[in-house]
């Protein structure tokens, strides 16, 4: 069943940009009086799953679900039609339009993408408010869970005050993104600030251990429950330890310390039961353990405990433009980076570059409308942005070559746009190799 719906939630996104983005081509060419062929969701090779004509336009299904394609008459693209190709132009031909309306033409499925993305964000923004921990509020700063984190110089109890100069006012989802594409992060450590430098290799390094969240909130020790062989019978389903050895323990990292330092041995314990303390003993095994099982507790219990105030912000329509087009524009700049990071050979980040196993991979196993689309506009932007990309094939290759002619006033060549076709083709089936065999790599290797 979680298989099922993570595939469904994959090819419902994955369908949906798709189509978008040709339509986005489809209708200025119809605008254009631009003949469209086929418009296909998926890849009819040698055969569709489903198709019907219209028109002079036949609109289908294809088996491969590698992306989609419009045809368009008289264009040179991955259907390398050479026979309409070396017939006269006709006035319904992409080739015979002028070049400011062939460019409109290509132009057209990114922005659609783009636009899509921030019309999702808005209406997030109107749906969903936003909730968040102010970063001021975090006054025994954050968990630092992770390996490469405590190598680069971070400690539980720091708290991040500027990611690159740019200040931190919440904290949310957005941070451990933040903190990757870093090359600085300022820090408030035992009252005092200072700066850490993040390592070129940072992505790498994080690929090499287990996943853990790069920062965290601190949580209290709450039992989920105590297993038949643990010695501690004297703890409860629901217990929020409150000290273990006359130390309190107001999370979870302190009591994993105070458990380690006291190996093997019984110690008095205090803990929150009912909204009472009772005091109980426990002892402690050799591997520094009690033989329970961690819980689960609500950001609104943590707030009615008083460890943090969650706040939430809810936009009225007319509010929810400004903030949601302020989010777009962040992802835009964070996947830039992202890109960039890729290209540098320093980072080691292109090894991490994945197919259609990580992009199924990002999808939950339960179903979350607010996931769902926030995965969507984040995916929409990718498939904008690597599609304006300078390579022949993509869109941005057929518009690199479009402002050329525009700006020089001289069309390249048919047999030039054909083998220029058949290289960037080359390119992408390398990357598309590249990117599928990095997923299989990972999941023969177990990262």
């Amino acid at each position: 069943m979680d298989l099922f719906i993570k595939l469904s939630q994959f090819l419902l996104s994955l369908s949906l940009l798709i189509i978008l983005h040709e339509l986005g081509h489809f209708i200025p060419a119809k605008l254009f009086k631009t003949r469209v062929e086929k418009f296909y969701l998926f890849f009819d090779v040698k055969y569709s799953l489903i198709k019907k004509k219209i028109g002079e336009t036949e609109y289908g299904i294809g088996w491969l679900p590698l992306g989609g394609y419009v045809k368009i008459s008289g264009m040179i693209d991955e259907s390398m039609d050479k026979e309409q190709m070396a017939l006269p132009p006709q006035p319904w031909e992409f080739r015979s339009k002028p070049a400011y309306q062939r460019l409109i033409i290509m132009l057209g499925g990114v922005t659609v993408n783009f636009i899509l993305a921030f019309i999702i964000y808005i209406g997030m923004a109107f749906a969903y408010g936003d909730t968040y921990i102010a970063n001021a509020d975090l006054k025994d700063g954050l968990l630092i869970d992770n390996q490469v984190m405590q190598n680069a110089g971070f400690k539980t109890g720091d708290k991040i005050l500027a990611v690159d100069g740019t200040k931190i006012i919440k904290f949310d989802n957005d941070i451990n993104m933040k903190i990757i594409m870093a090359k600085e992060v300022l820090i408030e450590r035992n009252g005092i600030e200072q700066s850490i430098k993040m390592p070129n290799d940072f992505v790498d390094q994080l690929s090499k251990i287990e996943k853990t969240p790069i920062v965290g909130i601190r949580m209290p020790f709450a039992i989920g429950a105590v297993s038949e062989e643990s010695p501690n019978k004297a703890l409860q389903a629901k217990d929020l330890v409150l000290s273990l050895n006359g130390q309190k323990t107001k999370y979870i990292d302190e009591a994993k310390l105070i458990l380690e330092n006291n190996k093997g041995k019984t110690i008095p314990a205090i803990v929150l039961r009912n909204q009472k303390e009772e005091s109980i003993t426990v002892k402690v095994s050799k591997e520094g353990t009690l033989g329970v099982n961690l819980g689960g507790i609500s950001m609104e219990s943590l707030e009615k405990l008083g460890y943090y105030k969650v706040s939430k912000q809810d936009f009225s329509f007319m509010e929810s433009i400004p903030v949601g087009i302020t989010k777009g524009k962040d992802q835009l700049v964070g996947y830039g980076k992202q890109l960039k990071m890729i290209f540098n050979p320093e980072t080691k980040a292109y090894k991490q570059v994945g197919g259609f196993k990580a992009i199924f991979d990002i999808f939950p196993s339960t179903w979350s409308w607010e996931v769902f689309w926030s995965i969507t506009a984040l995916l929409s932007i990718m498939l904008g942005v690597m599609n304006l990309l300078p390579i022949p094939a993509l869109d941005g290759g057929h518009v690199m070559f479009l402002l050329y002619e525009i700006i020089s006033g001289k069309k390249p060549s048919d047999k030039f746009l054909e083998n220029a076709q058949m290289v960037g083709f080359v390119l992408l089936i390398t990357l598309l190799l590249f990117a599928n065999g990095n997923d299989i790599y990972k999941a023969i290797i177990g990262k």
